[in-house]
């Protein structure tokens, strides 16, 4: 389905429908001229996928170079859209910078293409499952990019998503990922002092993110079933990955930067649905909790669930031959030594991570994080895998696997929604 500019007539337009530690290498950028790093030059950033964390990407991205403009948005909703507009534009500090006229408001699943073709950055917002085939499309048309998390929802979009990436680091263009602990100040601190051996050997790791219930846009009798699964897409597989994937990635992307990005083996998990079972709550599980594994015997412990009026936690914790990190609120103890990360700079991680990205373009540099992004996107898949089907999962079962989570077409009419898993009789593929 092409995507079409905002205009009078975007409601029946939808009805129709048919459709630096984090930075890693530096190479010069390839711009094909779009862009002088002076710091004098406009760069033309694009936002695709109108929701919170997108429109809060755009105002980081407007924060973190007073030459950056913003002058394309696409959505799959026209509603969103606007909101998200009108909400960008109320911030003083960046309002004359918004540049957005109607003809540059593109609404449909081809929304992104409309968005990439004229801006120099995009940023990629929508629900994960699209990710890979908008990377794809930004690296074929010379686009840098920042890529929230997760890169995708099954392991053949993560696998295209690394042949993306791969070529883009062919061209010099940057990835930056949307994996924002990466670039918060005290956790770079932290982990560089586990990494030097602060806590000795890594024997063990530990990572829980309980947290209440998120959004639910509900059901009008006008949406068709597609439009109602992707304006609740938390709570379908194939669009979010699950909130293993979705929301606790976070928590395992800093077991995998704790053990300097060397993959696990295997993971086995347990999960299911236990509080919330309506169908309104599509085909996710509320708890997973996974084992995993490296080659060297270290095991890293996952535990993770969306639970309305339960108790909350969101720490992690590396266990060492001399002490322990715990990670999320920067500390350290070791027989010797108490260690806790203060400054007095700001350390805004969602802004840092534009700081880098628009740094390193003026500089002529580029940002690469597709290694982690991928590997930790994986990592979530495999545990899903797991508990989904309750076998263990090794690396290359993940990584290999053809089960491609791809609605059989892409329109506003009818969508099947897979069953709920049933670890036991749900299969591997």
């Amino acid at each position: 389905m092409a995507s079409s500019p905002v205009n009078g007539s975007r409601r029946q337009f939808l009805r129709a429908g048919g459709a630096l530690a984090a930075a890693g290498s530096t190479l010069p950028v390839a711009l094909g001229g779009r862009l002088a790093p002076d710091g004098k030059e406009t760069i033309k950033v694009g936002l695709v996928g109108c929701g919170g964390r997108g429109s809060g990407a755009a105002v980081n991205a407007l924060q973190a170079d007073p030459n950056v403009k913003l002058v394309a948005l696409g959505d799959a909703f026209s509603d969103q859209l606007t909101r998200t507009l009108e909400s960008l534009k109320a911030h003083k500090d960046i309002a004359e910078r918004i540049d957005v006229p109607l003809d540059r408001q593109y609404v449909g699943f081809d929304a992104y293409k409309s968005v990439i073709d004229q801006v120099d950055v995009v940023l990629l917002a929508t629900s994960p499952y699209f990710r890979p085939l908008h990377v794809e499309y930004a690296v074929e048309m010379n686009t840098h990019a920042f890529v929230e998390k997760p890169i995708a929802t099954d392991a053949p979009g993560v696998r295209r998503m690394r042949a993306a990436c791969d070529k883009a680091a062919k061209k010099g263009l940057s990835i930056s990922s949307g994996l924002c602990y990466r670039y918060e100040f005290k956790k770079q601190a932290t982990l560089k002092r586990v990494h030097d051996g602060m806590v000795g050997d890594i024997t063990a790791m530990q990572c829980t993110y309980n947290t209440g219930g998120l959004w639910h846009r509900g059901r009008k009798p006008e949406w068709s079933e597609m439009e109602y699964q992707m304006r609740n897409w938390l709570y379908f597989t194939w669009l979010s990955g699950d909130h293993i994937a979705e929301q606790h990635i976070h928590s395992l992307d800093k077991l995998a930067w704790a053990m300097q990005d060397e993959p696990p083996v295997r993971a086995t998990a347990s999960g299911g649905r236990i509080v919330r079972t309506d169908e309104q709550w599509g085909n996710i599980f509320d708890h997973f909790n996974t084992v995993f594994e490296w080659k060297d015997g270290i095991k890293g412990f996952s535990s993770c669930r969306q639970w309305q009026g339960a108790d909350g936690n969101v720490s992690d914790f590396v266990f060492g031959t001399k002490g322990t990190a715990a990670l999320q609120s920067a500390r350290i103890h070791t027989a010797d030594e108490n260690w806790r990360y203060r400054s007095d700079e700001p350390d805004n991680m969602y802004q840092n991570e534009h700081n880098a990205l628009f740094a390193a373009l003026r500089a002529g540099d580029r940002i690469d994080n597709s290694d982690y992004m991928c590997k930790s996107t994986m990592m979530a898949i495999m545990a899903r895998m797991s508990a989904y089907t309750g076998k263990s999962i090794t690396w290359d079962m993940a990584w290999n696997s053809e089960e491609d989570l791809s609605p059989k077409a892409f329109d506003w009419g009818p969508v099947p929604m897979r069953p709920v898993a049933q670890p036991g009789v749900t299969p591997f593929s």
